[in-house]
């Protein structure tokens, strides 16, 4: 009997215990996830840690198409590729005062292709390359030419062509590529183009319209308002006349 009365204890002893565990466990609050180690991607970031990009950084802080690439590149199924000039590139472009507030917006958007563009990639691309400049028009794209067994592309806006540089990124959902020229589209300077070169042209031909430019010109006068969406190439960005007006100083 006493035998009985022990092992009854001992059992009730440990149901005890176990139940306790069970509370204690239930009342710990839960493990915060960690915090991602990369966050969101932000293009100023990238071409600041580049070391050579302020001109570029400038056109799109005044054109706030940083804002949108930061916007899309977070939210994009297909990717973005960014073509970002260095300063040596724009210095060699001569001066870019001339270009209206809108004008420099396109000039921003040309520089982005929304698709996710890396150098494998671009041996089957089709030509023309749409831009985020392109809006529904079709106009405002680039051509893509690459050296077939090597790492070699060369770009071309129908004025300028240049070869595609190193990547400042190339990790999904986007990659930036360096530019040793702007790429100035004949949207804006047709007269500047050159005909795409035939198999008995020389290369002689296809000059460098940056080496031409116009002398420098006053920047617009700001505007002290206003304000409008940007979609495309085709229309302005909330209270960009002033922020256009700012970077156009800068743009060497």
């Amino acid at each position: 009997m006493a035998l009985r009365s022990a092992s009854s204890f001992v059992l009730a002893v440990l149901i005890a215990a176990a139940a306790a565990a069970s509370i204690a466990e239930a009342q710990q609050p839960a493990e915060a996830p960690s915090p991602s180690s990369s966050g969101p991607i932000n293009i100023t970031d990238i071409l600041v840690k580049g070391g050579q990009y302020n001109s570029f950084i400038h056109l799109l802080h005044a054109t706030r198409v940083d804002e949108q690439i930061d916007v899309q590149i977070n939210t994009t199924f297909t990717g973005m590729t960014v073509f970002a000039p260095t300063d040596n590139a724009f210095s060699s472009a001569g001066s870019l005062n001339g270009l209206t507030q809108q004008q420099q917006i396109e000039l921003a958007l040309y520089h982005v292709v929304p698709q996710f563009f890396d150098l494998a990639k671009f041996q089957t691309a089709s030509n023309p390359i749409l831009t985020d400049a392109s809006g529904v028009t079709g106009q405002w794209t680039l051509n893509v030419t690459a050296v077939a067994n090597s790492q070699q592309v060369n770009i071309s806006t129908g004025v300028v062509e240049t070869q595609v540089g190193n990547a400042l990124r190339d990790k999904f959902p986007l990659v930036v590529y360096s530019l040793e020229k702007v790429l100035l589209p004949s949207e804006l300077f047709p007269s500047k183009s050159f005909p795409p070169p035939s198999p008995s042209s020389s290369e002689s031909g296809s000059g460098d319209a940056a080496d031409s430019l116009s002398p420098a010109v006053s920047a617009p006068t700001p505007p002290h308002g206003g304000s409008s969406s940007l979609n495309g190439r085709s229309t302005l960005i909330a209270g960009v006349g002033i922020w256009a007006a700012v970077a156009a100083a800068n743009l060497l």
